[in-house]
């Protein structure tokens, strides 16, 4: 930068600052203006991805090299009656499944419905008791935090026996180790022997409120009608897709699919969920840009509007100042500057009522707020960028003022 670059710009600034403090309630209203559509896109855009955030790492809760053998599909795209006729899998399908699909490494099906489960005087309602076998907590990603897990011998003599979750734990055993002690489950007596680790709440579904038993004690119990679901681990997560590819051609044998028919099944991946989800957040973020934006251009077209009034307010300095020797280069970064610095001052301090406001949000409500350094960056960075580019014809008009005719204005 020259050294008569050097002293407009220094110049600019301090006849711009000038200007600022001299009209206080001016700079003030101006500044709230472009504040607001900052604050609003910030906070917005804040909790969406601290939505997304808390729902990546939900998601990592059910794993990342993980399959779901199911008739219906987590994402439905046509007709429900298509999946509810498909035929329901049998146990001598999971084991066919099992020999035949190389990628599998653990295998288990997975029934589950809603009962009341009890303990003393206590009870909590619609808690979710899963039909399982052992294999099933690798696969889930569940680990066992006392006692032990069900094992295969649980499963032969269908034993009434139980892991619980940890939402269970806190409704029914406060201060209370549960391990060793019965519940009921639909007034029917479990042994707790394990309890789960705690993985918090899916699309707001509490992941923790579950019991799970051995999958044939699920049917002596409560009934051989319902269909079951299967879950599949895969060695390794990059395998995933190769071992889905297998395991469409492997399904469509063992059921009996015959050549040419769709698929009278569906294969699953928390992946699927993740683009469902992305795709729902990424219509709100739009919405929400698009409203912080024009709340923006509001703000620009309100300093384009008192630049202009300062324009002519000013008009007899600039002249004078063109008539000293100032260049137009001068003006016009001075008023640059002042458009600007107001700009970048309500875009800061909408940075931090944005901030403020999604924190709280996210302490008063379930809704998270997780804003990103870049995105507060390029609030305030675009704040300024509204003011620069709203500020150019106002500028322009100044720096163009005819000294002579400048000098006569009253």
């Amino acid at each position: 930068m020259s050294k008569a670059v050097r002293v407009d710009v220094l110049e600019g600034a301090r006849i711009a600052f000038f200007s600022l403090g001299a009209n206080r309630m001016r700079t003030v209203l101006t500044t709230v203006g472009i504040g607001i559509g900052v604050a609003t896109l910030l906070a917005i855009v804040g909790i969406i991805q601290g939505l997304n955030s808390s729902f990546e790492k939900q998601l990592a809760g059910i794993g990342s090299n993980t399959l779901y053998l199911s008739r219906f599909p987590w994402v439905m795209k046509g007709d429900w009656w298509q999946y509810r006729n498909r035929k329901v899998f049998t146990l001598p399908q999971v084991e066919q499944i099992r020999s035949q699909a190389s990628y599998v490494t653990a295998i288990s099906p997975y029934v589950n419905r809603n009962a009341d489960v009890s303990f003393g005087g206590e009870q909590l309602s619609a808690v979710d008791v899963g039909g399982v076998l052992p294999e099933y907590f690798s696969i889930s990603a569940y680990e066992i935090v006392s006692g032990r897990p069900l094992t295969s011998a649980d499963d032969a003599v269908t034993r009434p026996v139980v892991v619980i979750g940890g939402s269970v734990v806190d409704g029914l055993f406060p201060g209370m180790d549960p391990v060793g002690r019965t519940i009921r489950i639909d007034g029917r007596p479990f042994q707790v022997v394990g309890t789960l680790s705690r993985k918090g709440k899916l699309l707001d579904e509490d992941q923790d409120l579950i019991v799970m038993i051995p999958f044939k004690t699920f049917y002596a119990v409560f009934g051989k009608g319902r269909p079951f679901n299967i879950a599949i681990a895969i060695e390794r997560a990059e395998d995933i897709k190769k071992a889905e590819d297998q395991l469409v051609s492997v399904v469509r044998r063992v059921r009996g699919t015959p050549p040419g028919e769709p698929d009278d099944f569906s294969i699953n991946r928390p992946e699927q969920l993740a683009q469902t989800y992305e795709q729902l957040t990424g219509a709100l973020f739009g919405v929400a840009v698009g409203v912080g934006f024009i709340t923006l251009l509001v703000g620009g077209i309100g300093i384009m509007n008192i630049m202009l009034v300062s324009v002519r307010e000013r008009t007899r300095e600039i002249g004078i100042r063109r008539a000293l020797g100032a260049r137009k280069r001068t003006i016009v970064l001075q008023f640059l500057m002042e458009a600007s610095a107001v700009s970048a001052v309500g875009g800061l301090l909408g940075t931090v009522v944005g901030l403020g406001t999604a924190k709280v949000v996210s302490l008063i409500t379930p809704l998270a707020a997780d804003v990103q350094m870049l995105t507060v960056v390029g609030g305030v960075g675009f704040a300024a960028l509204v003011g620069l580019l709203f500020g150019i014809w106002p500028a322009a008009r100044a720096a163009n003022l005819d000294p002579v005719e400048a000098l006569r204005y009253e």
